[in-house]
């Protein structure tokens, strides 16, 4: 995955493929598209399964974005509760 679209302190958040990680920042810079970059980056680095993986969000649209950008990637192994 093409990850030139990220600035530097994001691309170093996509690319921390070990533990556990807090992304903190205000709205619309960026925090779903770190998050499910990340998450697409551990399953593609083979650190995770899909099935492995716990992503949690605080919307719906959010939650929505997130099974969509990831499922575009890695099929649909992405499932969504609530």
């Amino acid at each position: 995955m093409d990850f030139s679209n990220l600035n530097n302190e994001q691309l170093d958040a996509v690319e921390t493929l070990d533990g556990p990680l807090l992304v903190l920042a205000g709205a619309g810079t960026g925090k779903t598209k770190v998050l499910t970059s990340r998450i697409i980056n551990i399953v593609n680095n083979q650190h995770a399964t899909p099935f492995q993986i716990l992503a949690v969000t605080f919307t719906n649209k959010a939650a929505a974005e997130m099974r969509n950008r990831i499922g575009d990637v890695i099929g649909d192994q992405v499932i969504i509760y609530g």
